[in-house]
């Protein structure tokens, strides 16, 4: 049995008042087809247009994290030219304060290793002094047994007299056994500055009478011997007064050396009558360290009389100390300013580092919110947007 062949305008079959053929047919189900495909053509526009979107948004991403790579890099060349600009400043300032301060320290030690040289010079001579004072003490401790004898009693006054002179006075100033011009010869002269008579000393003292006071055994013997000693030391100051007090030649003043202390305030607790007599003489009886100060006041004394003979080279001394002092004044001061603009270069120095540290605080910021925004690929769409606007946000407050 053979086919029917139908055509589009043959009729299929009758609905109602309508005939159905079999074009209608195919139109219809070419509609129905047609409107099925249509939402399916519509998701793929969109799908192609949210890939175009985002296709875009990457690049613009890409192109903002290029520009802002190229930013960093531009501003890490900035930075390290700076950076090694300051270190060379700072490397030069410091060379500079170093060399100020090596030679401030030099010399402050040349000061300090002067006045350690003075400091032992004047600790030799307080040794030196110690040295005579201890010996000077020996000296007091024998000097009961030497006095009690009379052939060495003579010999140690004077010798303690000597010894006392020598040290406190310079060599020329002063004479043993000079012979003066009516033939006498004092025990020691002082030569006085300008043209003064010389200040006589006797070292002699009459020591039997002294002796008899202290052996004396009973009251009687006692008040004998203070007689005897009263009229050897009456003879004794006459003798000085009329022997050593020439008119011109000598002071007008003698002394009367007594070598112990302890007989000198026995003379003048219980003898005022014979102190007396030796002031009205123009006698003064001194102990040891009485004379040692008279030395001291002639030696002062001698000392003012050269300083005013030299005068002009101690003015010159003294002008010449002024300029030293005002040269070192001055460099004190050029110090001072060192050390204030090298404070100021500090202070400028920290700035920067702080100025520094607060652009690196920035800069490491924005390469952490950068790749927190790379690698999280799977947070939706609006946190992704929200992300690009802060970065697009802080990189324009960079600028």
């Amino acid at each position: 049995m053979e086919p029917t062949i139908l055509t589009l305008d043959q009729p299929l079959f009758i609905l109602g008042s309508y005939t159905v053929t079999p074009g209608m047919c195919l139109f219809g189900a070419a509609a129905i087809v047609l409107f099925a495909g249509i939402p399916a053509v519509l998701r793929r526009r969109r799908d192609r247009q949210s890939a175009d979107d985002a296709e875009q948004r990457m690049t613009a991403l890409l192109a903002a994290q290029t520009e802002m790579q190229g930013r960093i890099a531009a501003m890490a060349d900035v930075f390290g030219a700076r950076q090694s600009e300051l270190n060379q400043s700072i490397s030069q300032r410091i060379d500079g304060m170093t060399h100020r301060l090596g030679t401030s320290i030099t010399e402050q030690t040349k000061a300090t290793h002067e006045n350690l040289r003075r400091l032992q010079e004047r600790l030799a001579v307080i040794d030196t002094a110690q040295t005579n004072i201890q010996s000077l003490a020996k000296d007091m401790a024998g000097l009961q047994s030497i006095l009690s004898n009379k052939q060495t009693r003579g010999a140690f006054g004077q010798s303690r007299m000597e010894t006392i002179i020598a040290d406190g006075l310079p060599m020329g100033a002063y004479a043993f056994q000079a012979t003066l011009s009516n033939g006498s010869r004092p025990d020691c002269t002082i030569r006085m500055p300008n043209g003064q008579p010389a200040l006589v000393i006797d070292a002699k003292f009459p020591l039997e009478g002294w002796n008899a006071i202290r052996s004396a055994e009973n009251p009687d013997m006692v008040r004998q011997a203070q007689q005897q000693f009263r009229r050897d030391m009456e003879v004794h100051i006459r003798d000085i007064s009329g022997k050593y007090l020439i008119a011109g030649e000598t002071q007008e003043t003698a002394f009367l050396f007594v070598p112990s202390e302890s007989i000198f305030a026995e003379i003048h607790e219980h003898f005022e009558g014979i102190v007396q007599k030796a002031h009205r003489s123009r006698i003064v009886i001194v102990s040891p360290s009485l004379l040692m100060l008279s030395i001291q006041v002639i030696q002062a004394i001698l000392r003012d009389a050269r300083m005013r003979e030299q005068a002009h080279l101690i003015q010159g001394e003294v002008i010449r100390l002024m300029e030293d002092l005002t040269r070192l004044d001055d460099r004190v001061r050029k110090l001072h300013g060192h050390f204030l603009t090298t404070q100021k270069d500090v202070d400028d120095i920290l700035i920067s580092s702080d100025k520094l540290k607060k652009r690196g605080t920035r800069i490491e910021a924005l390469d952490l919110e950068t790749a927190g925004a790379a690698q999280d690929g799977k947070t939706d769409q609006k946190s992704f947007d929200t992300r690009i606007g802060q970065l697009k946000l802080r990189v324009v407050d960079e600028d």
